[in-house]
């Protein structure tokens, strides 16, 4: 029988119910949009919506259903697109003023690859600026509030789709990975998201299309609905360099993973990031009960040499490819994130990214290393449980002051920088009541082992109150007032300020 609230059922459901006509695509849809009408103002984490061209598109599915047609992977199924990638006639900001009247007249590699599969995008989900740090806010459409509180703030770059996830207003988000921009929001909004090996899925808006620090990929509120939507994205694409012939029947079934035969590691920091000592605590009291699930779980102390100066190098090589006539144009027109990235690359020389280069692979040939005894690596996602989105970024962890807004993003851009697939996997709550996010970390290009594994955790944890997916409470939520939008100095017009996502494509401009 299926639930009143179809919103709250998971992707794969979803689809099955749809395949077996017991829904509707158009019934689906309407659903999420009434949830995204009544939940949305209190996380603000969609924006520009296309509600009618979801409806038209709707009607087709259904119509396919209906004839008897074959049905595609995702037919019928809302998404929601990162408003980082573009997306045909439907208004494409990147949380930057400079792009508020941005209608792009194609999807980009992912989108096209999403709707070809049958998905139906109903909007874009809030990023910071220019997808710059993990807190998402920007001058734009405000910022978005956690699920579980929304004066705390929701993770970044895809803070609005791991928001949007959690409190399911979709069944389906789209992300993207650089520093931990899938894994952070998911661990703070208590979803999964997962970081692939580089090139597995296209990636078509990186202007660097050689690094394999920046990838896209899928959201969900479990590992099949994460699985499904990456089988539609899979494989070559002569948008990105690093994308390779990959099948999409490779993660159709994955293997069934008996934990017990597992060889884990875990660490607190991999030995060089600043931890919070509640999240410290609170990690090993989570490592002390999944150890008896493995066949052996041992602390690790990676060597991974200058980590935080070789991310530092290549993240502002990116900024300064992607900004460098922005900022020559009007420094003002960035905003503080993106200004400092692109600053502290334009001092660097050809000696720093050669350097960074070589540490880059020194660093990842030693973390290789460890999977000669591991099968997999667990970590905290995040350093802290999640803080005020009033506060653009964290300063300090233990009184130890940070050195730049993304330093506490260590504990995932070290994994980036070995560019292993990885992920975040709820696990229970943390120390402050919110969820709490584990990293899991597999060997190198082993994608589909890691995602059977951490759907074996998953289903583990499912049957322990303290380890198992929290969820928000909705009816708490709706009680709230929080001004979301306080920080938007210059809404789009037409706007009227308060909730974004009633504008409609185009017309949001």
């Amino acid at each position: 029988m299926i639930e009143k609230n179809i919103v709250e059922q998971s992707a794969v459901t979803l689809r099955r119910l749809i395949g077996t006509k017991e829904i509707s695509p158009v019934e689906l849809l309407e659903a999420c949009i009434a949830r995204i009408e009544e939940i949305n103002p209190h996380i603000n984490a969609v924006t520009a919506t296309c509600f009618e061209r979801a409806r038209r598109e709707a009607l087709q599915a259904e119509k396919a259903v209906l004839s008897g047609q074959p049905l595609k992977l995702l037919q019928g199924l809302p998404i929601g697109i990162k408003d980082l990638e573009e997306t045909e006639d439907l208004l494409t900001t990147y949380g930057s003023a400079i792009y508020r009247a941005n209608v792009p007249a194609r999807d980009n590699a992912l989108v096209a690859r999403l709707r070809a599969a049958g998905a139906i995008v109903v909007g874009k989900t809030n990023v910071p600026e220019m997808g710059a740090g993990a807190n998402t806010r920007n001058t734009v459409w405000g910022a978005t509030g956690n699920p579980f509180n929304p004066e705390l703030n929701a993770g970044g770059s895809s803070g609005g789709s791991a928001a949007a996830l959690a409190a399911d207003l979709l069944p389906l988000c789209s992300g993207s990975d650089t520093g931990g921009s899938l894994r952070i929001p998911a661990a703070k909004c208590g979803v999964v998201g997962f970081r692939p090996s580089p090139g597995l899925l296209p990636s078509q808006r990186k202007l660097l299309g050689w690094t394999p620090i920046s990838v896209v990929g899928p959201m969900g509120r479990s590992m099949e609905d994460v699985v499904l939507q990456m089988r539609a994205c899979v494989g070559l694409d002569v948008s990105d360099p690093l994308s390779y012939p990959a099948s999409a029947d490779a993660f159709a079934a994955l293997e069934e993973i008996d934990l017990s035969t597992l060889r884990v590691g875990y660490t607190e920091d991999f030995g060089l990031c600043e931890v919070d000592d509640g999240i410290r605590k609170l990690f090993r009291e989570k490592i002390a009960s999944l150890r008896g699930l493995f066949k052996s779980c041992e602390q690790i102390q990676p060597e991974l040499g200058d980590a935080h100066r070789c991310f530092d190098v290549l993240r502002a090589e990116s900024f300064v490819a992607g900004f460098e006539a922005a900022y020559k144009r009007d420094p003002s027109s960035l905003g503080p994130n993106t200004r400092a990235n692109y600053e502290m690359g334009a001092a660097m020389s050809l000696v720093d990214t050669a350097w960074a280069s070589a540490e880059q692979t020194r660093l990842f040939r030693r973390f290789q290393a460890l999977f000669d005894s591991y099968d997999l690596i667990l970590s905290p996602t995040t350093p802290v449980s999640p803080f005020p989105w009033t506060n653009l970024y964290l300063k300090e962890v233990n009184g130890v002051a940070l050195e730049n807004y993304y330093r506490w993003l260590s504990l995932t851009y070290v994994v980036t920088l070995a560019t292993n697939p990885a992920l975040s996997l709820p696990c229970g709550l943390d120390h402050k009541g919110m969820p709490f996010g584990l990293q899991v970390v597999g060997g190198f290009r082993r994608d589909a082992h890691l995602l059977a594994c951490a759907s074996s955790l998953e289903r583990a944890f499912a049957a322990d109150a303290g380890l198992r997916r929290p969820r928000p409470d909705i009816e708490k939520l709706k009680r709230t007032r929080v001004d979301l939008t306080s920080i938007v100095t210059d809404p789009p017009s037409g706007s009227g300020g308060g909730n974004h996502a009633a504008q409609e494509g185009a017309s949001a401009v």
